[in-house]
């Protein structure tokens, strides 16, 4: 699926909202990039060592990926940055030298971005938050904002994915 050697999804999950938020900035008119965007099918991935300073780095590529205009650019962008800190976070790919795979496809009014890492001991996994912690709200997000997410598991890899839709 999505060019990815990977299993069977383990975990999907479905929030009562399958469009991008109407009220999330840079949701309102459609450039021409976006109109354009929403017509053709895209893939594109690029892997960056797994340091928490390089979710900049991802940040621009889903950016780019989708161009101004793009629906679903910003709510991507922000979704994206929150699961690569999870990755340099939780898993193994924060150690020296480890990297993490950000992959985006659009088309067809949906944008999936998929983020692969070396998997840790624990999986993605939606836990409350305390009102006063400083982190553990960034799967909430995913899964407010998403349409659809989940993860997948295989040979030492993990992928959590995310998707939006539009149009």
């Amino acid at each position: 699926m999505y060019g990815l050697t990977f299993g069977a999804e383990l975990s999907v999950h479905v929030p009562a909202s399958a469009r991008c938020p109407a009220g999330f900035p840079g949701r309102g008119g459609r450039g021409r990039a976006g109109a354009v965007m929403a017509r053709a099918a895209v893939r594109e991935s690029v892997t960056l060592a797994g340091r928490a300073e390089r979710a900049r780095i991802a940040r621009e590529f889903v950016e780019g990926v989708l161009g101004p205009g793009h629906p679903c650019r910003d709510v991507a962008v922000l979704l994206v940055s929150e699961m690569f800190g999870n990755s340099v976070r939780h898993s193994g790919s924060g150690a020296p030298g480890e990297t993490v795979t950000v992959a985006v496809r659009a088309g067809d009014g949906v944008v999936r971005v998929e983020v692969t890492d070396r998997s840790g001991p624990g999986v993605p996994r939606l836990t409350p938050a305390a009102w006063d912690a400083e982190g553990g709200r960034g799967l909430q997000l995913v899964a407010r904002l998403a349409a659809r997410w989940g993860w997948r598991r295989r040979g030492g890899r993990t992928l959590t994915w995310f998707e939006l839709s539009h149009g």
